[in-house]
């Protein structure tokens, strides 16, 4: 990126019982209409650390838990290319609704872009509709396009087909370079390694990384697994057999219930290095489940990589206590209260690719090289 300058801080934070906090400020092109400013939002302090390693020149403040937030435009923004840094804590509707603040504040103060760099996008798992529910990605999507975001970018989105919830254009990152780098420098004789699905829904990423690595390919199936796509219809959310709902006469076709068949390991994984491939490690329970099963057939030494590592609940104590080795994620969701906790969870910088992102979009550059070789299922 070009170096910038620190100056003075150009959001503030306030309440009306509180002292104003101010948001951060990181680099600036230069003083005219064509320059660009990059933002942390303040939600946690590992957001501005991300933002500084990106920028290397960001000033952010925690703000205090009140119940509004308010932003404020201490500097003229007419014009400039506004990127603002938000990754997503614990409290993922708090730091949605500051970004969503934050870009308003963007739009009435006549930037000229205004690009959220969120690497990972929250709701992301309800991009489907289930029973009786909604799709919440696409209402945060219509809520960030009415806020004033033109642009966003993102990392290894749950399902790629979310993009099109946007009216404004999306780069979907991938970390699957980073992670293979890691394999590759960190993983003694990983050409002895076989990549795993865990469930088959997570097979064509996981074929994506065995053909990269050159490496065999193995997936789990059975009834230990719950494939999300089992309730994302919706269409059996109805009694069964409701003899009152239909005109007389009207005889649907049996549709038989789905039954799993019992816990197969497709592909040998005895003697072997089981690296477990998945987008998000949220829950654990699944990936202890599949690291007891890898460990039964006969695998010596098991790794899970995925991009995003969220960690939830006792996820860092069922980790420690499992047969799993090391957890790899990458630093797209703040970790480092897990990773003390379970040192066994090891992290990834795809800050690299986040930069230059930002710098090819403000220069109008193309984005292709940050896509080359990497396919619609990486």
């Amino acid at each position: 990126m070009p170096k910038g300058r620190a100056g003075p801080h150009k959001f503030s934070l306030s309440h009306p019982q509180t002292p104003k906090l101010s948001y951060g400020y990181s680099s600036k092109m230069n003083i005219g209409k064509s320059g660009y400013r990059v933002f942390s939002a303040n939600s946690t302090s590992a957001c501005s650390e991300l933002a500084k390693i990106i920028t290397e020149a960001v000033i952010c403040c925690r703000f205090p838990s009140f119940t509004e937030t308010r932003v404020e435009v201490k500097e003229s923004v007419r014009g400039q290319d506004i990127f603002i840094i938000q990754t997503m804590p614990r409290d993922v509707n708090t730091a949605i609704m500051e970004l969503l603040v934050m870009a308003y504040a963007l739009k009435t103060s006549c930037a000229k872009n205004i690009i959220g760099v969120i690497p990972y996008f929250p709701y992301s798992k309800q991009c489907k509709m289930r029973k009786r529910g909604s799709i919440v990605c696409k209402l945060l999507a219509s809520m960030l396009a009415k806020a004033g975001l033109t642009h966003i970018i993102t990392m290894d989105l749950h399902q790629k087909e979310i993009q099109g919830f946007f009216s404004f254009p999306v780069d979907n990152l991938r970390a699957s370079p980073f992670l293979l780098q890691y394999i590759q420098e960190e993983i003694p004789d990983y050409r002895n390694a076989i990549i795993v699905a865990k469930s088959p829904s997570a097979a064509k990423r996981a074929q994506a990384y065995a053909e990269r690595l050159r490496l065999g390919l193995a997936v789990i199936h059975g009834e230990a697994q719950c494939s999300e796509s089992d309730m994302a219809d919706g269409r059996h959310s109805p009694p069964a057999f409701r003899p009152s709902c239909g005109p007389a006469g009207l005889e649907l076709p049996f549709m038989m219930a789905k039954e799993k068949p019992p816990i197969t390991v497709v592909g040998d994984v005895g003697g072997r290095i089981a690296i477990i491939i998945d987008d998000i490690i949220d829950d654990v329970e699944d990936f202890v489940a599949a690291a007891e099963i890898l460990k039964e057939r006969g695998a010596y030494k098991i790794f899970v990589m995925a991009t995003h590592g969220l960690l939830s609940a006792e996820a860092p104590h069922l980790i420690e206590e499992s047969h799993i080795d090391e957890v790899v994620v990458t630093n797209t969701v703040p970790h480092e209260l897990q990773k003390l906790q379970c040192p066994k969870i090891k992290t990834v910088d795809v800050s690299m690719i986040l930069a230059e992102a930002i710098r090819r979009i403000h220069n109008g550059e193309s984005m292709a090289y940050l896509f080359r070789n990497v396919t619609v299922d990486d």
